[in-house]
């Protein structure tokens, strides 16, 4: 294991771009701001005066156009790592993501691919109102074709975003503003890859199990740490990965619990929740003790006052209450 080093989210994801782009010629960044100015975030800070003007690229604002170069390039022989300023604005370039980049491999029966990387900033408690808070990673994973992460550490945060660019298929990859500068933790130092499509149990328990990933990783330890204080153990999985998830990781921690709750960010009609459950139920029905439940957004948009939108985010008590609702089922 090489040697870690303590690293913000945002860091790790920078050190991810940089040493793909160094070891491979054909990874470049493209989007707003991406140049000179480092990102509207400062992610790509630095990597313009290292790999210059051809492979950090500032393009006009307009996603479709960001997207449908990345797609172009990719059948080229290029691996485009695209962001979007803000996750809420790749709606701009939705029919680029589904019905070009999630179809070509399929149109063409394999004999292309098309292994780009979608950046995009998502999730609420910012401030940001309703136009910069969203969470749209459903639209995505609904799609056959792409692959969509979303880590919650640093460490995932730059492993896996190195498994992505170098995978043939395109990622959308969601990662949460919240989480920026705020996330910390060990992250080593070189080649360190988590691969796509494979959970971590973040907390080991035999009472109930809690699905999460992103942002909602946080209070989901904080209420599991608070149930252990009544006698109830909580095993909490990250998915890391939400297309492909691993279905087996849910399958093997719900044998020991028999009861689940799943929390995320999302709003919850058609939310990952929604179609964990059903999978759970539909394949694991046999299993349960009680009921699925799902902590999630309202179905709403975003407000600009914070005070309201603390109100409307999954928090710790929320999960708490979900929690203690299924152990006394």
């Amino acid at each position: 294991m090489p040697e870690a080093r303590e690293l913000t989210y945002l860091d790790a994801i920078r050190e991810a771009l940089a040493e793909e782009m160094r070891r491979d010629p054909h990874v470049f960044v493209l989007g707003e701001d991406v140049g000179a100015y480092g990102g509207a975030f400062g992610v790509t800070q630095g990597l313009y005066d290292e790999f210059g003007e051809r492979r950090v690229v500032d393009t006009p604002i307009s996603e479709s156009a960001i997207i449908g170069i990345s797609v172009g390039a990719s059948l080229r022989g290029y691996r485009p790592v695209a962001e979007m300023q803000f996750a809420d604005f790749i709606a701009c370039g939705f029919d680029q993501i589904v019905n070009q980049a999630a179809s070509l491999r399929f149109r063409y029966g394999g004999r292309a691919s098309v292994p780009i990387v979608i950046r995009a900033p998502s999730g609420g408690n910012v401030g940001g109102g309703l136009y910069h808070s969203q969470n749209p990673e459903a639209w995505f994973v609904h799609r056959p074709g792409l692959k969509v992460v979303a880590p919650a550490t640093a460490y995932d945060a730059k492993g896996l975003l190195k498994a992505a660019i170098r995978d043939d298929n395109p990622v959308v990859f969601f990662e949460h503003k919240y989480l920026y500068r705020r996330a910390k933790g060990p992250v080593p130092e070189g080649d360190e890859i988590v691969p796509i499509g494979v959970a971590a149990t973040r907390r080991e328990g035999d009472d109930i199990t809690l699905i999460t990933y992103g942002a909602m990783l946080a209070p989901s330890l904080e209420a599991a740490d608070r149930l252990s204080n009544d006698g109830v153990e909580v095993e909490v999985i990250d998915l890391r990965t939400l297309q492909p998830f691993d279905k087996q990781a849910l399958f093997t921690s719900l044998e020991k619990t028999s009861r689940v709750v799943i929390v995320h960010e999302d709003v919850k009609t058609l939310g990952i929740g929604a179609e964990l459950s059903a999978v759970i139920m539909e394949e694991r029905f046999d299993r349960l003790d009680a009921p699925v439940l799902r902590v999630t957004y309202p179905d709403t948009h975003p407000p600009f006052s914070q005070v309201l939108e603390r109100a409307n985010l999954p928090d710790t008590e929320k999960i708490v209450a979900a929690l203690r609702q299924t152990a006394e089922y």
